[in-house]
């Protein structure tokens, strides 16, 4: 059984490109799971029109004013209410504002047999589709390596797939504002057993609302990105030391 993990709010404008091309890939045993942050445009609405048992529906909290610096929180408190109502034995992660290409399940399914994780490549568009660049991995110097990624993330959310034994590696998340995908990806490089696939399996767009934090890296200044990186550090520590 495979869930699709979707966190929305004020998604209207692709929700229904997005789930089209999510829909046609997946059986009828398997979910969509979305965690919806109190939207206030049509999203639910679009939603409720498919009339599809295999979309679920979550109501997280309405998301709060905050300042910017923790605005990715929000979005990692989302998509961690999606991971808990999962039922799938595999869990692939998806925005709601990208489109997958037709063929992102049968490429990432054989490689989960051996990993915990699969992160796949994928093409930057801007909101009308329009190519920015060809390979996300090239632009961004896509590579393993737990120390390479706490200094420069490579693991993009929408990008991710993994075992649901893997989620005992990174859940719940820490309660303290860290990017959820940087999370997932650095407990699979210490506790499991990571693939970087280099094919581009979906649209990935940027503008200006993503929700994603990698999405919108630029915009947070060096130094609260060597202070989420402090906070990350020692919210790894704090988890190793449980383990043991």
């Amino acid at each position: 059984m495979i869930s699709v993990c979707v966190p929305t709010y004020n998604g209207e404008k692709y929700i229904r490109e997005q789930l089209n091309s999510i829909l046609c890939q997946i059986g009828e045993k398997d979910e969509i799971i979305i965690s919806d942050d109190g939207s206030s445009d049509l999203t639910i609405e679009i939603l409720n029109s498919y009339n599809d048992k295999r979309i679920k529906i979550f109501h997280h909290v309405n998301r709060k004013k905050s300042k910017l610096k923790f605005r990715f929180n929000l979005t990692t408190r989302n998509i961690e209410n999606a991971l808990k109502n999962a039922k799938g034995d595999i869990v692939i992660m998806a925005d709601q504002d990208d489109i997958w290409e037709k063929n992102r399940i049968e490429k990432i399914l054989p490689y989960l047999n051996d990993y915990s994780l699969v992160l796949n490549n994928c093409k930057v568009v801007d909101e009308d589709k329009r190519s920015i660049h060809e390979s996300y991995f090239q632009i961004n110097k896509s590579k393993k390596g737990f120390f390479k990624n706490l200094i420069k993330n490579s693991y993009l959310g929408c990008c991710m797939a993994f075992t649901k034994e893997s989620m005992e590696f990174f859940f719940p998340f820490p309660k303290v504002p860290i990017p959820h995908d940087i999370w997932i990806g650095l407990m699979n490089e210490i506790y499991g057993r990571v693939y970087f696939l280099d094919e581009q399996l979906l649209l990935y767009r940027r503008h200006g609302n993503n929700l994603s934090y990698s999405s919108g890296a630029s915009n947070f200044s060096f130094w609260y990105k060597m202070e989420y990186r402090i906070i990350l550090l020692f919210a790894i520590l704090l988890k190793l030391l449980k383990k043991k």
